[in-house]
């Protein structure tokens, strides 16, 4: 028996041949997978180590790189000289109007669409228009419909009796975030539309038949099968919406002109100010609660999915 073992451990000795097997189709399939992990690790995984080496030095791009440990981290966090905390807060409302308004509208309508036998593909169409235009093309025509003395909106509020709701959208910091909201949660509403629609039409339309045979009502049908069923893409929804609010950007800029500042924009500006040190270090502080957001929605989601038997 031990000359039996030791011949099956000795170096040099015959693999079997399902071994050989295994070991080849494990190498095949990581050549599929090679090309993928390369361009993630170029694009990603790089990227974000080299950010945080550049997060712990001053740096002008032009000259050499000083090493100031988590100086600018503490700049940030505890002195906040270059309004951090005031540029998260405004991405955080615009992000909580994003999770609150704007996909319990998209869920709504994506309901509706789905219950409805005609003109399916044109609600679907219309409802994806926005998301596809340039967030540039969007800050500048709201810009225009709102700046205008007394402006587009603010006329239509005249017409439908509302004058004391008129007022300046973008004349102050308050006024501005409100606008940069609302103009945020209605271009990225078909986002949230068609990804719900597109969920709702693959639950199986004979748990409905069936529990409609039982009895239920459709508040109950919606409530135990609808809502259920849809936790996952709820979830998908929620880390989209959060991901793309809290790096929104160009249609912000374009519409408030700096009025509002949300941490991409203080990145930017600190870049061509030279400061790419700490711009870094803001980048890195992003990264981090965006993915601790992401996998924390992930956890909640199997949780729920738990509870439910989903």
């Amino acid at each position: 028996m031990e000359s039996q073992v030791t011949t099956a451990v000795r170096p040099g000795a015959r693999v079997a041949p399902e071994v050989e097997s295994r070991a080849r189709d494990k190498a095949v399939n990581f050549t599929f997978v090679l090309p993928a992990l390369l361009i993630f690790s170029i694009f990603y995984i790089y990227p974000f180590f080299y950010t945080f080496w550049l997060s712990l030095h001053e740096w002008d791009m032009i000259g050499s790189q000083t090493f100031v440990g988590l100086r600018h981290f503490q700049e940030i966090f505890l002195f906040d000289e270059r309004g951090w905390w005031p540029s998260m807060y405004n991405a955080l409302f615009i992000t909580f109007f994003a999770l609150t308004l704007q996909n319990i509208l998209a869920f709504v309508l994506a309901l509706g669409v789905d219950k409805a036998v005609r003109m399916g593909n044109f609600y679907r169409v219309v409802f994806f228009i926005l998301p596809i235009l340039a967030e540039i093309i969007i800050g500048l025509l709201m810009r225009d419909m709102f700046v205008n003395d007394p402006g587009v909106f603010n006329r239509l509020l005249g017409f439908i009796g509302l004058d004391s709701l008129q007022r300046d959208w973008l004349g102050n910091e308050h006024n501005a975030l409100i606008t940069a909201a609302l103009v945020h949660g209605w271009k990225g509403f078909g986002w949230g539309f068609i990804i719900f629609l597109a969920g709702l039409q693959t639950i199986p339309q004979q748990l409905y038949e069936a529990a409609r045979i039982d009895g239920a009502n459709s508040f109950q049908c919606f409530q135990r099968i609808t809502l259920p069923l849809m936790i996952p893409v709820i979830v998908m929804v929620v880390i989209l919406t959060i991901l793309g609010s809290m790096q929104a950007f160009a249609m912000i800029l374009t519409l408030t002109r700096s009025v509002v500042t949300v941490p991409v924009m203080l990145i930017y500006n600190h870049i061509k100010s030279n400061l790419v040190g700490l711009a870094s270090a803001e980048g890195v502080i992003i990264g981090i609660i965006l993915v601790s957001v992401s996998l924390i929605m992930m956890q909640i989601s199997k949780l729920v999915k738990t509870r439910f038997g989903v």
